[in-house]
């Protein structure tokens, strides 16, 4: 084995992995936030940071102006990754601050694309409020959703440490994704019922890390 691949197999850490447990429980860095794949087919599962260090208020970009890349729902690493291509964190805040980290031992922390960050709504919502119906549809979900939620569901998750005044409980308000929507937007989520909307890059707002672990 090369160097190289050494290196990526000890910082995942993911050769005879037990799996995680319930959603909600610490696993690998972080906590386990449900998994990621196709036709609903795992691929990954998702690891959401600790609150006290995987969150920050960030702005999305500080120009006002298109960034190459950063285009896709599903594969936030690739997202991070275009979005700090030209190596300056003063432009681009909150990828920056998900790439910096390095928490439990791991660095292959980054920015959740938009159905990433959708799962995190849909099982470790913090309250019980009725969900907008206008969102929800999530094609990398597992199982794979095609239709938008209830108003009852999502509930209320029942990891006790995610629910709102928890822990590690997401804060009621919105979320950057890694999504790219235009030259000036980006796609952000509420985190009060599940609205998916897009959102000016240079508004300030929640950022919280993930990292990923082949099924």
């Amino acid at each position: 084995m090369s160097g190289a691949l050494q290196v990526t197999f000890m910082n995942q850490r993911s050769f005879g992995l037990a799996p995680p447990g319930a959603i909600g429980s610490a696993y690998q860095g972080g906590f386990y936030a449900g998994q990621i794949g196709v036709s609903s087919v795992p691929t990954h599962y998702l690891v959401v940071a600790p609150l006290s260090s995987g969150q920050s208020t960030r702005v999305w970009k500080l120009v006002a102006t298109a960034t190459p890349g950063a285009n896709s729902d599903i594969d936030g690493p690739q997202n991070t990754t275009d979005i700090t291509a030209d190596g300056n964190s003063t432009i681009y805040p909150a990828a920056w601050f998900c790439k910096n980290l390095s928490i439990g031992g791991f660095t292959d922390w980054y920015m959740p694309a938009k159905n990433e960050l959708e799962i995190f709504y849909y099982n470790l919502k913090p309250t019980s409020s009725a969900n907008n119906t206008s969102s929800g549809i999530n094609p990398n979900a597992v199982p794979a959703r095609s239709s938008n939620y209830s108003s009852g569901n999502p509930s209320q998750t029942s990891a006790t440490a995610f629910q709102s005044g928890g822990s590690q409980a997401f804060t009621v308000a919105n979320y950057w994704s890694s999504t790219q929507t235009g030259d000036t937007t980006a796609l952000q989520q509420y985190f009060g019922n599940g609205n998916q909307y897009d959102g000016y890059k240079g508004n300030s707002r929640r950022t919280r890390a993930v990292r990923r672990i082949p099924v």
